[in-house]
């Protein structure tokens, strides 16, 4: 009866060496704590919750404590576990242009074609990108690492996973969250800035109505969008070439299924496994560190640089343009590519001060050449520090 109560008792002290609560520590604690803030603001706010719940519920599995030691072979960092193996579609980058497919088969560039003067907005918010690379190479990261770091400025998730995969993939996590982060709050970063920056008088100028778009025009755009862009930054084709086709298949009317399935099921399923692998390598041991702490902090000065280079860019612009064709500068931090909510931050600023003059449609052409952009910004990154 002893040895039974011995080997009973030796079995329930191993049983309790494998439980969370005999391996959790306080930087578990944290993780789990920032994992439950990011579903509260999605369910409660509505901070993107297509994001931010599979994010925060991936740091709820990623920060699960177990000993590291013991072989158990489920952590997403241990090769060959179910995690590990979804993790590689962010690892191996491939995650991300499946994304911008279905982004490009959902996404409508007639206020774009319609006055393609807007694409200079959406160029101009990428400053943001540029601005915090400099900024991380002053503070002493590596270029390659500054590159990654930078593109948190484009507010595009999918291009922060696929570049910092190519250049930096021990900051993937750190860089990942701080960008989709920083997407979920456009609503409370853009507005303060965008009505600093602005007085009563810009706020209220009316822009003419964009003209209607052809359907030739709309199904020529992602062809020639694509041979431009891609002929100017090959390094971009896995992001703009997926863009640009998943466009395509929406505006010729012939793929109508195929469109559908890109921009519905596929989109969904790549955005859950991105997500929640996403939000799983945030485990302690990998993710809580000084330099990621760094990459947040350097990821707001990048949003703020961005929505900043779009709305001063458009008060600059219209000291170039005629009276009848100003630009209101509330739809400047569309340039950043959170489509489409700087687009929606543009409309709902400006019904502030007039209740009558809807800025959306025109707040897209800057939105959707913020998601080229950064693309293209991402392209021009990777080709000289690869």
């Amino acid at each position: 009866m002893g040895e039974f109560i011995s080997f009973l008792g030796n079995n329930l002290a191993d049983f309790w060496q494998f439980t969370g609560f005999a391996n959790a520590t306080i930087q578990h604690v944290i993780m789990l704590l920032v994992g439950l803030l990011f579903i509260y603001l999605a369910i409660a706010k509505e901070f993107e919750p297509m994001l931010l719940i599979p994010i925060g519920f991936g740091m709820l599995i990623g920060n699960i404590p177990f000993p590291l030691d013991a072989g158990l072979n489920v952590g997403i960092y241990e090769e060959g576990s179910v995690l590990n193996i979804l993790y590689q579609g962010v690892t191996s980058g491939w995650y991300p242009p499946l994304i911008f497919l279905g982004i490009g088969a959902m996404t409508d560039f007639s206020a774009l074609i319609s006055n393609p003067k807007l694409m200079l907005i959406g160029a101009s918010a990428q400053f943001g990108i540029f601005g915090a690379y400099i900024i991380a190479l002053l503070i002493g990261f590596e270029p390659n690492q500054a590159g990654a770091i930078g593109i948190i400025g484009g507010a595009d998730g999918p291009t922060a996973i696929f570049l910092s995969s190519k250049l930096a993939p021990n900051l993937m996590g750190a860089i990942a969250v701080s960008a989709y982060s920083y997407m979920a709050l456009v609503p409370v970063i853009q507005p303060p800035i965008m009505r600093l920056l602005t007085n009563k008088n810009e706020r209220l100028i009316r822009m003419k109505p964009p003209r209607v778009v052809s359907h030739t025009e709309k199904v020529m755009f992602p062809i020639i969008g694509m041979l431009l862009t891609t002929f100017l930054v090959p390094s971009g084709l896995p992001l703009l070439g997926m863009l640009f086709f998943g466009n395509l298949l929406k505006e010729s009317g012939v793929t109508r299924r195929l469109a559908n399935t890109a921009s519905g099921p596929l989109i969904d399923t790549i955005t859950i496994l991105l997500g929640v692998t996403v939000g799983a390598s945030t485990q302690t041991s990998q993710f809580l560190t000084w330099d990621s702490i760094l990459i947040f902090v350097l990821g707001a000065f990048s949003f703020v640089i961005a929505t900043t280079s779009g709305v001063l860019f458009v008060k600059l612009f219209n000291l170039f343009l005629g009276k009848d064709n100003k630009i209101n500068p509330l739809i400047g931090n569309a340039g950043v590519s959170a489509v489409p909510d700087s687009a929606r931050i543009s409309q709902v600023v400006g019904l502030e001060y007039d209740p009558t003059n809807y800025l959306l449609m025109h707040a897209m052409g800057p939105n959707v050449a913020g998601v080229i952009g950064s693309a293209v910004a991402a392209g021009i990154l990777l080709g000289f520090l690869i």
